[in-house]
């Protein structure tokens, strides 16, 4: 560790570990420097150290040690106050403010103690000549905290009115205080309305939007905005996930998650902090964290969960009841050290209150992986069965849902044979048990079909018999007993026939027992056992027998799915012969005929194929308009992995016309479902791969590095392809770059780049080699920057791509200069650019390329005139050249020129030239004779050149 030795190493600590992160190694550092300071016998070294110890105790769960530096801080001012010089003068009152919402959060300094603080403020504030807005922004800070509305109110109105000066919060943690009032008083919209500065970035300052993201969660999950809210969580997660001292926005991330049906991602973010269980240098920010933890854990434990384990105080195990008990009986606890305090029971009442929050919203996907803590059905809530479970009752539903083939109508027979027991069913009701038994079992239940036959038979309903007899070879094919399912399905067939002539039997049973013959050549057709002529001729028989007894009505849904199904077996057919658009219209009627049957979920696999049919003769519009349609249709008998397939893509369609933001939603619909499915690991990761892409399009960055690194958790090259692990961490990097973290960038682009390397086609490698070294270099890692820019160049060099690895060569030049050891290595680095963008240009025999190489050799020559300028070195040459290339390009080149021009003339200045400077400017303004005047870059560089003549003159 460097010795401190004067004031000036002192300001270098300071300024080191304010740039560490909050915690505890950071605020020992800081006492470390403060007995350097008291070493250096310099009065102002203790005075800052004091200062840089009290901001870091601020920003820390230690808050509660900022008292004794400030305490010793107000005493050297009141007897030194000539030690301070103007910035330290300004950060003592400044503090003041800190002091006040401090005590607010110790219960154990008395109300009085505040007060008579708050008039101390108040006094110190006049004397100094600030205005009264920081001193009745904290009374109305003590007013509401203690449940006073009326003073709270007042002192709210005379904060606003009061004038803003140097002493107030800056504007975001301003509009923040004053959206939490709105929210306090029940106007969650007023609140989003004054916070609305501070979300779209106007405003903002070390803790916001970090705050303002978390406290508008709530709010906006009651309005019904809970799109809004995902991305505030996804968003606001990400800034306060590092900060230690804000445990309260963090508390508010997990309620969210409580009253979105996330718990499950709620108990993630408690086992990421489990030190805010128990630090205890910040009880009002702990008491919102236990709150929050009884919500989550209580909700657990209605669930039904109360037993599973979850994450809690280090020292022992923990289930959610156990920790319900002891995060309320805490919390509790603390309200009551407050409420004491405050002579009110306001704390205690709103503790209560947020602990009793019931959620908001049954389940909010977030695309993030998240598992479901509470049980799940298959798809979305189908309609609900009858509620009453008298024989009768049950009877009467199981024959609705049978009679309009609702799929929980094998549910329903079930339940009529377990009400019935051993007692006496009619004998067609017992075959209907029977036969939906059998059809339950899949092919393993093909002998239970003969029971059922049985018992329509002794029903006198040899016809109903016979069908199910039919059926069952049906399912003997499905085992592989092809040959004894036809002949039997034969035979089946002649004997329903004769009954039909006979009028002994309906043309439903006839149609049963005709559709499973087709079914069963089909089946034959498909693995190659028979030939498709005798399917085809099969399957026609059903819907001339159906539409020869006359068109069926809607009512009977039966014969009307016999005649779709017909349509979509000879669409097969179709399509197996090459009839692509016979195929796609005999699955439009198909898809017509189930609707009209009143089973649209029937159609939804043949939607699916209609669009698998549009995609290949290149009708995209066709194909989503499909896809949106099998999705409306399967409602809420589609499964979980068929919802992932649909959303993903109708994503990828509606991406591909440019509607990103549509394809987000249906990519985010694809990562819900997917964790329904139990698929998180699998089409789930695809699903928030593609949804990250997405997001960073609209430039959602902050979500799509959750989403993406949510994905990278998941994505294996094995199961997903390298090329889908390459593009998320490409993706992740772009994200993280414009987030500012430019080391993590860097990290996501070399992984990237890692696997790249290993394929044949290398432009893809060299791409992420060479963004890896811009991370790297605004990362401050100079050296790792050029040898990843040296990386990507020999590949540019090998890809033949001069263009990029005069760039790279570029690049590698400004970071020697940056590197303090003289020029020349910079100035080597330029030289070679030149060099290699010159005889590319000699040895071009492209037209084409031409223009695109002078712009790239003038761009250099302006680069290396820039580099000499900076360095104390003779750049006009550069400049001069640069000039020259830009003009050759005529008017696509004249906004570069005058760039360059301009640049040239900074330098003439520099170097005393006013004779250059006035001509270089002449030459600007007459390249600008004749432009257009609403052209913001026309006026920038006429107001330029104008300075420039000025000073020359």
């Amino acid at each position: 560790m460097t010795e401190i030795t004067d004031l000036a190493a002192l300001r270098r600590a300071m300024a080191e570990n304010a740039e560490r992160p909050e915690g505890p190694a950071r605020n020992a550092r800081a006492e470390q420097l403060l007995a350097a300071a008291e070493g250096l016998n310099v009065p102002l070294a203790v005075i800052e150290a004091l200062g840089h110890q009290l901001s870091v105790y601020n920003y820390s769960s230690e808050k509660d040690k900022m008292f004794v530096p400030f305490a010793r801080l107000l005493r050297l001012w009141d007897e030194r106050p000539g030690d301070f010089d103007a910035y330290e003068t300004h950060s003592l009152h400044w503090v003041f403010k800190w002091m006040s919402a401090g005590m607010l959060d110790q219960p154990h300094i008395p109300l009085a103690s505040i007060e008579k603080w708050l008039g101390e403020m108040e006094r110190r504030y006049r004397l100094a000549g600030y205005s009264e807005r920081a001193v009745r922004g904290a009374e109305f800070s003590v007013a509401a905290h203690v449940g006073d509305l009326a003073r709270a109110e007042r002192a709210y109105a005379a904060w606003l009115a009061a004038d803003r000066d140097e002493m107030a919060d800056c504007h975001a943690c301003e509009l923040y205080g004053q959206g939490l009032w709105q929210v306090e008083r029940g106007r969650d919209a007023a609140a989003l309305t004054a916070w609305r500065p501070v979300l779209e970035g106007e405003f903002s300052c070390a803790h916001e939007p970090h705050s303002v993201l978390a406290a508008s969660l709530v709010p906006l999950l009651r309005l019904g905005r809970a799109e809004e809210a995902r991305a505030h969580h996804l968003r606001g997660l990400r800034l306060v996930r590092p900060m230690e001292s804000m445990r309260a926005a963090y508390a508010e991330h997990v309620e969210f998650c409580a009253l979105s049906g996330n718990e499950a991602r709620g108990l993630e973010l408690l086992a990421e902090r489990p030190a805010y269980f128990t630090d205890t240098g910040h009880p009002r920010s702990r008491l919102d964290f236990l709150a929050v933890v009884t919500l989550l854990t209580g909700r657990l434990t209605e669930l039904g969960l109360g037993a599973e384990p979850v994450p809690g105080p280090a020292g022992r195990a923990w289930t959610a009841r156990d920790l319900a008990a002891h995060a309320r009986t805490e919390a509790l606890a603390l309200a009551e050290l407050f409420d004491a305090r405050n002579g009110t029971s306001y704390v205690g009442d709103r503790t209560r209150a947020r602990m009793a929050r019931q959620p908001l919203v049954d389940r909010l996907p977030l695309g993030v992986r998240t598992l479901r803590t509470a049980a799940a059905p298959a798809a979305a809530t189908p309609p609900a069965p009858a509620a009453e479970t008298s024989l009768p009752a049950l009877l009467a539903e199981a024959h609705r849902l049978a009679d309009t083939l609702r799929p929980e109508a094998v549910d329903a027979w079930a339940a009529v044979a377990r009400a019935a027991g051993d007692g006496e069913l009619a004998a067609a009701d017992r075959a209907l048990v029977a036969d939906h038994e059998a059809m339950s079992r899949g092919p393993e239940g093909a002998e239970l079909f003969e029971r059922a036959a049985e018992l329509y038979a002794a029903a006198g309903d040899p016809g109903e018999a016979l069908a199910a007899r039919a059926r069952g070879a049906y399912f003997h094919a499905l085992r592989g007993e092809q040959d004894t399912a036809l002949a039997r399905v034969t035979g089946l067939s002649e004997e329903v026939r004769a009954l039909y002539a006979a009028e002994a039997t309906g043309v439903r049973q006839t149609a049963s027992v005709l559709m499973s013959r087709a079914r069963i050549l089909m089946h034959r057709a498909r693995t190659g056992a028979g030939p498709a002529r005798d399917a085809e001729a099969a399957v026609r028989e059903v819907p001339a027998l159906v539409e020869g007894h006359g068109t069926p009505d809607e009512g009977d849904a039966r014969l009307v799915a016999r005649v779709a199904e017909s349509w979509g077996m000879l669409a097969e057919l179709a399509g197996a012969a090459g009839d692509r658009a016979g195929a796609a219209e005999l699955l439009r009627r198909a898809v017509a005929e189930y609707v009209r049957a009143g089973v649209p979920w029937c159609a939804v696999e043949y939607e699916v194929q209609v669009a698998a049919l549009a995609e290949e003769a290149g009708d995209r519009a066709e194909a989503e308009r499909a896809l949106r349609a099998a999705l409306e249709h399967g409602g809420p008998y589609l499964e979980p992995a068929g919802q992932v397939q649909l959303h993903l893509r109708i994503a990828e369609l509606t991406a591909g016309r440019g509607e990103v933001a549509a394809a987000a939603e249906h990519a985010l619909h694809a990562t819900y479902w997917a964790d329904e499915a139990g698929e998180s690991g699998t089409s789930g990761a695809w699903a928030r791969q593609q949804l990250g892409g997405y997001l960073l399009r609209q430039g959602r960055c902050a979500e799509a590095a959750e989403v993406l690194e949510s994905a990278l958790a998941d994505l294996r090259a094995e199961t997903h392809g390298d090329g889908a692990v390459v593009q998320a961490r490409w993706w992740l990097g772009d994200c993280l770059e414009e987030l500012g973290e430019h080391r993590t960038a860097a990290e996501q682009r070399l992984l990237a780049a890692d696997i790249a390397r290993h394929w044949p086609e290398q432009r893809d490698h060299a791409t992420l080699a060479h963004l890896a070294a811009d991370s790297l270099g605004s990362a401050g890692l100079v050296t790792e920057a050029d040898r990843a820019y040296a990386r990507a160049g020999e590949l540019w060099r090998a890809l033949g791509d001069t263009r990029l690895l005069v760039r790279s060569l570029r690049a590698r030049a400004w970071l020697a200069l940056r590197e303090d050891s003289g020029t020349a290595a910079a100035e080597g680095l330029m030289t070679e650019a030149v060099a290699v963008c010159e005889e590319a240009l000699t040895n071009t025999t492209d037209s084409r390329a031409v223009g695109g190489l002078t712009r790239e050799l003038a761009q250099t020559h302006r680069q290396f005139g820039d580099l000499l300028a900076q360095a104390g070195g003779p750049g006009g040459v550069h400049f001069e050249r640069a000039i020259t290339l830009f003009g050759s390009l005529g008017p696509a080149g004249l906004h570069d020129r005058t760039a360059a021009e301009l640049a040239a003339a900074e330098l003439a200045t520099e170097l005393g030239h006013p004779e250059e400077t006035a001509a270089r400017a002449h030459a600007v303004l007459a390249a600008y004779g004749n432009a257009d005047e609403t052209d913001e870059t026309v006026r920038t560089r006429r107001a330029a050149a104008a300075r420039l003549l000025g000073t020359a003159e």
